[in-house]
């Protein structure tokens, strides 16, 4: 990742995190996060370090990270699958979870590369592994 530092209101809200920044304060000063004073901001505003989350909340991070391009190993690759399907809405999971039954993963493989195809000016987000 490219961003190590974050505020509490972009923590917020995070799956497995509090729902407020003071929520996020609160778990950074009992569980002693490593932080810093937010640059040209006035009053007491913190930043946290990446070092203090665990690597499902990171997983979430890089998926919110505009055109992250990491390598994905196996050990996190479930779990940000799991998370991106579960942050669909309801209609959009169904359709996901029914293509992948009736299909399989070879059926979604085919699909992202004919959209790979027909689009060769679209970068993928990752980094491709056969």
């Amino acid at each position: 990742m490219k961003k190590e530092w974050f505020a509490a209101k972009e923590l917020a809200g995070i799956p497995g995190l509090p729902s407020s920044p003071q929520g996020i304060n609160l778990r950074a000063k009992r569980d002693d996060w490593k932080k810093r004073r937010r640059s040209g901001v006035q009053g007491k505003a913190l930043e946290y370090h990446i070092d203090n989350l665990p690597d499902n909340i990171l997983n979430i991070l890089r998926l919110n990270e505009n055109n992250v391009q990491y390598r994905v190993n196996k050990k996190e690759s479930s779990s940000i699958l799991i998370e991106a399907i579960e942050r669909l809405t309801e209609s959009k999971r169904e359709k996901v979870i029914s293509f992948i039954t009736s299909f399989g993963t070879e059926g979604l493989i085919e699909l992202i590369d004919q959209r790979q195809a027909d689009n060769p000016q679209e970068k993928s987000p990752l980094k491709q592994e056969d």
